[in-house]
């Protein structure tokens, strides 16, 4: 099977590996610093602005937790969207609050969130579609004239800039991945920024059950009496990373490059073969000064044969899904109102495999079979 998503992982993370178990010490340590501090000069910021975490979920919950959101709020995000996100502001008691996309990006444009705005929104959280980072400047700016706290999801756009910045960094908090099915991978993992280094701090706090003191070593070894001792600031939770995950993400992160001018290579190969295809539209062309993750290739198909050609590719060995389900669809949050634009999407859209793990030949192998099936008709 010729899959969507797959890890490329090899003896560099199988080293780094060994070097945290000969070390004595799997837990958080002096390698998820490290990794925080790589990860900290890949986005251009300072190591206080960033924190690392055991997922880009956890990261969501912290973000509305930080914001301070919470019951009688509202949260304005795209419908197309992971479900952690909703989950993230439904969990505090506030309104999730779905607004449509863009149907050919998937990105909710500034006039998308702005629509969706009511007097008690408190935060924007915006997602960028397959490492596309859309209109997050300008939604930034939106945010910043209102007094809405803007959060961006980044686990698709660890690479992904507009005019040299990185997405994550636009608005007050970021969050990113590092799960299976991410470019860079660590097992698992997430990574949490905030414009203020004061959210920071006390992120780091609550992911570790609210103590103020995480590590009688060392205390002990900055000369303290009785390090065992612990003084708790807060009723939190247990949500660190651990160095194990670190050493493999630091080693992904270093290879961030390679992986992401291989994915360009087949999406820019994709648009050539696919280009001439009746009925069958590639993604649009990036903006001037716009750079993608290219973590999705997505496809969209007229005459609703989405759905045919899906299982028709799928029997013939290769992989597709539909990413995301439109949340305002989801039963539990009970926002039936339409997004057309989002709608018409969902029913259109089809993500086909685009991995830096993908030879040429299976390559031309999703072409080929793409192409035939769309002709047919998904027959």
């Amino acid at each position: 099977m010729i899959n969507v998503f797959q890890p490329a992982l090899g003896d560099q993370e199988l080293a780094a590996v060994r070097e945290v178990f000969e070390s004595g010490w799997i837990g958080r340590g002096e390698r998820t610093r490290a990794f925080e501090e790589a990860f900290a000069k890949h986005l251009g910021v300072g190591g206080d602005h960033v924190t690392s975490l055991n997922s880009c979920t956890e990261a969501l919950f912290l973000a509305m937790e930080l914001l301070e959101v919470g019951p009688g709020c509202d949260v304005v995000l795209p419908t197309v969207s992971w479900v952690g996100a909703a989950n993230a502001v439904a969990a505090r008691g506030a309104r999730p609050v779905f607004c449509d996309v863009d149907p050919r990006t998937l990105n909710a444009t500034a006039d998308d969130v702005v629509a969706a705005l009511t007097p008690r929104t408190r935060a924007v959280i915006v997602l960028h579609y397959g490492g596309y980072p859309g209109e997050v400047a300008a939604i930034a700016e939106v945010c910043r004239e209102r007094g809405i706290a803007l959060v961006e999801d980044a686990a698709c756009a660890v690479a992904s800039r507009v005019d040299g910045e990185a997405c994550g960094t636009f608005g007050d908090i970021g969050v990113w991945s590092f799960d299976a099915m991410k470019i860079v991978v660590a097992g698992d993992g997430g990574m949490l920024y905030a414009r203020d280094p004061v959210l920071v701090a006390r992120a780091t706090k609550l992911a570790y059950l609210g103590l103020e003191q995480v590590s009688g070593f060392d205390s002990a070894r900055r000369g303290a009496y009785r390090w065992w001792e612990i003084d708790v600031s807060s009723f939190s939770r247990r949500s660190i990373t651990n160095d194990l995950a670190a050493a493999i993400g630091h080693v992904q992160l270093g290879r961030l490059g390679e992986f992401v001018s291989r994915r360009r290579a087949i999406a820019e190969h994709y648009d050539r073969e696919l280009a001439d295809v009746p009925g069958l539209h590639c993604p649009p062309p990036l903006p001037a000064g716009h750079e993608s993750s290219y973590y999705l290739y997505w496809v969209q198909l007229d005459g609703g044969i989405r759905d045919a050609v899906a299982r028709r590719l799928y029997e013939r060995g290769i992989y597709t899904t539909f990413r995301y389900p439109l949340l305002h669809r989801v039963p539990a949050y009970r926002a039936g109102s339409p997004l057309p634009r989002a709608e018409w999407a969902a029913q259109a859209t089809l993500c086909i495999p685009l991995h830096q793990g993908l030879d040429d030949g299976a390559v031309e192998r999703v072409v080929t079979e793409l192409r035939a099936a769309v002709l047919d008709g998904g027959r």
